[in-house]
């Protein structure tokens, strides 16, 4: 595997079998005759709902030294692992966990630059979803500065459906929004399990999810004029301010 991407027919129907998630899109060539085995491979990606392309797969011979035999088709993977959202919570930690989710955030340097910050702010996972997000990638690997390696990140096919799970053990879901009443800094974030919800930079949070959300929080007038990966920055530091003052105070 070289810059992220794989191919051929056997390899990428051996991942979807044993670990679809770590596939971010699937690429098929143009007109290419189908036999049984990438018949299979396109219906493990449907019931895996990963994106597929039907393109032309010349485009990807420059991310090889010498030019391969795609077999038809090329997958784009994660260079790390994603975890499923249940094998985050049985993580044990002592005292409460903190938790990213990002809704629709599909820029990779905006995602690179917020696991560099969840990492430094001491939070514990990162969220994202299978549709409307950027997925892990090269692009995001180097930005986070090799942060991608030290914290999870889960990859869900349902956002909505995970944020019911996360409150079904003990989180609190925390929401941006431009005019919330309560600015950011008057949550208390020291004494629950919660989440952080982030929505895209042109979007926003969508209603389903802020509909979900138990507070929701705004950045004062300076809110447009930051980009997402600023305002969430600003968001996990002042909970991490919190979380370390009262730590500070219960060691007198």
């Amino acid at each position: 595997m070289e810059n992220n991407f794989i191919y051929g027919k056997n390899p990428i129907y051996e991942l979807l079998l044993k670990n679809a998630k770590r596939i971010n899109k699937l690429y098929i060539q143009k007109n290419f005759s189908f036999d049984n085995r990438m018949k299979k491979i396109v219906e493990l990606a449907k019931e895996n709902k990963i994106v597929i392309s039907q393109t032309s797969l010349n485009k990807f011979y420059e991310y090889f030294e010498e030019k391969p035999n795609f077999q038809g088709v090329v997958a784009s993977v994660s260079p790390v692992e994603y975890i499923d959202l249940e094998d985050f919570l049985a993580i044990k930690k002592e005292g409460f966990k903190k938790l990213v989710i990002l809704d629709g955030v599909s820029d990779p340097y905006n995602f690179g630059s917020i696991i560099r910050t969840s990492v430094a702010a001491g939070f514990d996972g990162i969220l994202i979803s299978n549709h409307r997000s950027c997925p892990l990638n090269a692009t995001v690997e180097k930005i986070s500065s090799g942060a991608i390696n030290h914290i999870p990140v889960i990859k869900t096919t349902s956002l909505s459906g995970s944020i019911d799970l996360l409150k079904k053990n003990d989180f609190w879901v925390i929401a941006t929004k431009m005019d919330a009443k309560d600015n950011y800094y008057e949550i208390d974030y020291t004494d629950m399990n919660f989440a952080v919800v982030m929505g895209s930079e042109g979007k926003g949070i969508s209603k389903t999810i802020l509909n979900k959300a138990d507070f929701t929080v705004k950045l004062e007038s300076d809110f447009e004029s930051l980009n997402v990966s600023n305002a969430t920055a600003v968001i996990l530091y002042e909970a991490k301010r919190q979380i370390k003052i009262k730590e500070n105070t219960n060691l007198r």
